[in-house]
């Protein structure tokens, strides 16, 4: 069995990082900042938003790969995989328009990032147990 829905999912993944990463990078540069955030809060939430998807984005994937070879249903796999990206750029949103406090997308980002976590957690667990 191959992982192309997962290896989709970590594709456009992939895409985001390099767009948030980018982002922390012009503006670093722009403003010859080479380690932090130099006072500027625009560079800390930029930072922040790169970083928490960094931090979700190894332990998602995982957990995606995994449900995929386990036999997880395709659509289930897309699913969970879509969630997970329009929750990502939600955050990235929110994030930036609320100017690192609430903000709808941000809020909503992060819950259904604790929803794809916790569905994909449990899947895998129940393919354990053979649930």
């Amino acid at each position: 069995m191959t992982l192309m829905v997962t290896g989709l999912y970590a594709g456009l993944t992939a895409l985001l990082v390099l767009a948030l990463s980018y982002k922390v990078v012009k503006f670093r540069r722009a403003n010859k900042i080479g380690i932090g955030d130099g006072g500027h809060q625009v560079l800390s939430i930029a930072i922040r938003a790169h970083g928490n998807l960094i931090e979700n984005a190894p332990i998602v994937l995982i957990l995606l790969a995994l449900a995929e070879l386990n036999g997880m249903p395709i659509y289930l796999i897309h699913s969970i995989g879509t969630v997970w990206i329009v929750a990502r750029l939600l955050h990235v949103i929110g994030l930036n328009q609320g100017q690192g406090g609430y903000h709808f997308g941000r809020f909503w980002g992060v819950l259904a990032t604790w929803i794809v976590l916790l569905a994909l957690a449990v899947a895998n667990i129940g393919f354990f147990l053979g649930l």
